[in-house]
């Protein structure tokens, strides 16, 4: 395992390094001036040229990124040009409301999916399956957006049984972070349990079908037991795989639903601060995201061997 977590970690530095280039890159990449942006239109061409020299965009673009690499290294993310707050500061209080909305959304994925999947596959071509499949090919093309706005006006407006904007967290009352985190995190899981349950179906028909299965059923055990201890178990490491990446996906999605219910998350943030062209923001944030990425693969790869230790 230690073997496994030190190759991983060399490999995660490359893409890392990349990433970031990229991402730093990003404020070179359009037409605006970082300078032009901190000082307004309307600024001097003398004043602009010395914020230029002050940030030191006027040197190669490789010192500049090993400047701001360093400064990251260091866990300096630099200073918001909006709000002249520091970017670690944004990021830590913004990152836990994103984190417990996408974990409420994997978890509604997660808990409706599977189930759904295994009545699928138990039932493979009946009138079951086939309104299960349907309504799995619904959920994946229905727009985030465009559902966060009907709940909203239905479930928030009209009826007010929710709250149509702002957020709480589990340090607000677990009664009030419910209320808030209901909505947003059932829009975000609705591609998420069409994606699982449709995964879970292919890779439940595949495990009933083996030899393993029918010599369980030749022993006489139960159906029950067959599907839920030994062909689910089966299709674990399918199972675990889609998992990572509905976290991927959903983490993704954040950023419009964000925005939909006014959620002070991440994804709020780097909208906000795209924008406003606040660089620093979109940096620190895009990375963070990456981190996270990041990390979600590398415990994918550690479950996998938890798994099934015969995975190389």
């Amino acid at each position: 395992m230690l073997r496994l977590l030190g190759t991983r970690f060399l490999a995660i530095i490359p893409t890392l390094l990349f990433a970031t280039f990229t991402i730093f890159g990003l404020q070179h990449i359009g037409p605006a001036d970082p300078a032009t942006v901190v000082l307004g239109e309307n600024a001097t061409e003398e004043r602009i040229a010395e914020v230029r020299e002050q940030l030191g965009l006027n040197d190669p673009l490789i010192v500049q990124y090993g400047k701001w690499l360093g400064d990251v290294i260091t866990g300096d993310l630099g200073e918001s040009i909006i709000g002249s707050e520091r970017v670690g500061t944004t990021i830590a209080n913004s990152l836990p409301v994103t984190l417990q909305l996408v974990l409420a959304g994997v978890a509604i994925s997660v808990v409706v999916g599977i189930p759904l999947g295994i009545l699928a596959a138990t039932r493979a071509n009946s009138p079951t399956d086939v309104a299960i499949t349907s309504g799995s090919a619904v959920g994946v093309s229905i727009p985030n957006f465009w559902l966060g706005l009907v709940l909203i006006t239905a479930l928030a407006i009209n009826w007010k049984i929710f709250p149509a904007r702002g957020f709480a967290t589990l340090s607000d009352g677990l009664g009030e972070a419910f209320r808030h985190t209901v909505l947003p995190a059932f829009v975000v899981s609705t591609s998420g349990i069409a994606i699982v349950t449709r995964q879970v179906r292919g890779a439940m028909i595949e495990s009933l079908g083996a030899d393993s299965v029918r010599t369980h059923e030749a022993k006489g055990l139960p159906w029950r037991t067959i599907v839920w201890k030994h062909a689910l178990r089966n299709s674990a490491v399918t199972i675990v795989t889609v998992i990572g990446l509905l976290v991927n996906t959903t983490l993704g999605a954040t950023v419009v639903v964000e925005a939909v219910f006014a959620i002070p998350g991440m994804g709020f943030r780097v909208i906000n601060a795209a924008s406003g062209r606040d660089f620093p923001v979109i940096q620190g944030v895009v990375l963070t995201y990456v981190l996270i990425v990041l990390a979600i693969n590398l415990v994918i790869d550690i479950a996998y061997r938890i798994i099934d230790p015969r995975i190389q």
